[in-house]
């Protein structure tokens, strides 16, 4: 208990509280649960099992520049530079038109890894091939979030990018199997 100052009245002493804990405390009185509040990667994982070789399978989705025609998120693709096996990018997300840089690296038969670098989306997206016997596994896996004050709305668009990218899955496996 403490004395206010100038009134004689005696009210609780919380000066050894630390700031921490009240925000603790604000954060648990909140209509949000802390953690919903705690800004994480979100993390999509989705495959599609494929009836077709490696080689048919990297040439489809090699072909980065038409990207938009399989994945609907996508809206446009600007190639800035291309060094080797690494590409720098822009790209239109459907997302408010928004723009994004981004660096993708080809690793043949293997992998493509798109390194979200600038805009509004901060992570990566990495496709993989997977050969299983006379089929072939492709794989996406998502590790984003958004950038800024949109960040606390990374969880909300995780399942508007799952459904996305197993809608991109679908129309990839048809066109290979065709």
């Amino acid at each position: 208990m403490a004395n206010a100052i100038g009134t004689g009245v005696t009210v609780p002493d919380f000066r050894h509280v630390a700031h921490h804990s009240l925000f603790a405390m604000q954060l648990e009185s909140n209509i949000f649960n802390a953690e919903e509040l705690t800004l994480h990667m979100a993390t999509i994982e989705v495959e599609v099992e494929i009836n077709s070789t490696v080689d048919k399978v990297w040439e489809i989705i090699s072909d980065i520049d038409n990207e938009p025609r399989f994945w609907k998120g996508t809206k446009g693709v600007k190639n800035l530079s291309k060094e080797g096996n690494i590409i720098k990018r822009e790209i239109t997300i459907a997302f408010r038109d928004q723009k994004c840089l981004q660096e993708v690296k080809l690793e043949p038969k293997n992998r493509i890894e798109a390194k979200f670098t600038k805009g509004i989306i901060n992570g990566e997206k990495i496709v993989l091939i997977i050969p299983n016997g006379e089929n072939t596994i492709l794989k996406t896996i998502w590790d984003i979030k958004l950038t800024g004050m949109m960040g606390m709305f990374t969880g909300m668009i995780k399942n508007h990018i799952k459904s996305g990218t197993e809608q991109a899955m679908r129309s990839i496996k048809e066109e290979i199997e065709r």
